[in-house]
């Protein structure tokens, strides 16, 4: 069935005047593209917010967001229309996408959710639509891809009937503090008239600014950099982690005592998942090898953090091993495997990678995690529990630190002489029995 419905209205309507003059569809509802739907909606007076998930757009016509992004309230006080049908974006004058951009096995870009979203916007682009996209790419994707999909199908011509911007994404779930709304906006278009346009837009919104690049690709590649580095910086923590646990000293201890200097930079160390910093450097990679450059830095990152998983999974079995406990009958615990904390976000979760690990090692964990959906938890070799059921345990792996998991005593989780491995030493050492081995990178 087509759900075309507008999202149920409270009496708390703005108080600022709406726009009239866009008609906005912004393609895809994920943790991007809906924060970005309902901040629209509360200056423009017809926004449609699309998505080819059907159930998806049952629940939140009923005020409910599965990512936690957005509240009941904010939902229902938008003037957002939500949709699975194609029909509904003949009418947009301003295209936003917002679709996720992944990589496949082979850690090389994978295009197609961005090719289909193109697909379904061009034949309903009409001249003088403008297409932003927000989906993080490589230079050159907006320009060289996914305009000439757009006119061959619509019939239009790319940059003369419509145009293309570019204004990356900088969403960070279940971040309350960095919002949309107050972290400035980097926009970017075909030519100078359409960059004020989508500067014009966006201002709307972003109460922080807006940073006009001076091209698309100046764009792409700003957004890809800023993950990049990220990613290398935790690298350089991890192995400084790796080289601190042979060297038997706290690593937390030696951030601490640098991070006195006023220009030390304090990352730390710890798994490296989710949909952006895991991902995003491999974009910029795979385009560095088609121009004939092979990345050192950024790949090297990518395969330490990448093998931290089997890092930590090594170091809890040594610590069972110093418990005499047998691998095959030892009861450990994985407390979290959502990506990070305080959201259910599964996706490219590295404590995947830790449970693996141990399954090698004979070790079956046992597993839980309050913000994650268990239908959506894929099959593997560990068992899960409910809150409540988790046994005494010869060992417990602290890998996602929820909020419930800091404010509630896990340590109590622990047998007499177990022991902890608390990934990223979230837990108070003083808080630790002292009977009980505590380790932590």
């Amino acid at each position: 069935m087509n759900v075309t419905t507008p999202l149920k209205l409270t009496d708390a309507l703005p108080v600022i005047p709406l726009r009239t003059d866009e008609t906005i569809a912004v393609v895809g509802l994920g943790y991007v593209g809906l924060p970005v739907a309902v901040g629209f909606a509360r200056h423009f007076t017809n926004v449609t917010g699309f998505d080819i998930n059907e159930s998806r757009i049952l629940q939140l016509d009923d005020g409910f967001d599965s990512t936690l992004e957005i509240s009941r309230a904010e939902i229902m006080e938008s003037h957002l229309v939500v949709t699975h049908s194609v029909a509904s974006l003949s009418l947009a004058s301003f295209f936003i996408v917002t679709v996720p951009t992944p990589i496949d096995k082979g850690n090389r870009p994978d295009l197609s959710p961005l090719r289909a979203a193109c697909k379904t916007i061009a034949p309903h682009l009409s001249k003088g639509a403008i297409v932003v996209f927000e989906s993080t790419v490589y230079p050159g994707v907006t320009e060289d891809i996914c305009g000439p999909i757009l006119a061959e199908i619509s019939g239009l011509r790319c940059g003369v009937d419509f145009k293309l911007g570019y204004s990356p994404e900088r969403i960070n779930p279940g971040d309350t503090e960095h919002r949309l709304e107050n972290i400035t906006k980097v926009v970017a278009a075909q030519d100078a008239e359409s960059l004020e346009r989508v500067a014009d837009v966006y201002g709307t919104l972003v109460h922080a600014g807006v940073h006009r690049a001076p091209t698309i690709r100046v764009a792409e590649a700003a957004k890809v950099i800023e993950n990049t580095q990220r990613d290398v910086n935790i690298a350089l923590m991890n192995e400084i982690a790796i080289i601190c646990d042979r060297l038997d000293v706290q690593t937390s201890d030696v951030i601490e005592a640098a991070s006195t200097k006023w220009n030390f930079l304090p990352f730390t160390p710890g798994l490296v998942g989710g949909h952006c910093i895991g991902v995003d450097p491999y974009y910029l990679t795979a385009k560095a090898e088609e121009v004939g450059y092979h990345s050192e830095i950024i790949l090297s990152g990518r395969h330490v953090n990448d093998g931290m998983g089997a890092f930590i999974a090594a170091k809890a079995v040594k610590m069972l091993a110093s418990l005499n406990v047998p691998l095959s009958r030892a009861n450990v615990g994985v407390l979290g495997l959502t990506f990070k904390e305080n959201v259910p976000d599964l996706r490219n979760s590295k404590t995947f990678d830790v449970l693996d690990a141990l399954s090698e090692f004979g070790v079956r964990p046992i597993v839980h995690d309050p913000m994650a959906n268990r239908a959506e938890i894929p099959e593997g070799a560990f068992d899960w529990v409910d809150a409540g059921d988790m046994p005494k345990l010869d060992l417990l792996i602290l890998a996602v630190p929820h909020h419930e998991y800091i404010e509630g005593d896990v340590a109590k989780l622990v047998r007499d002489g177990g022991a902890i491995v608390d990934i990223r030493s979230a837990l108070n050492r003083g808080d630790i029995p002292r009977n009980v081995r505590y380790w932590s990178l």
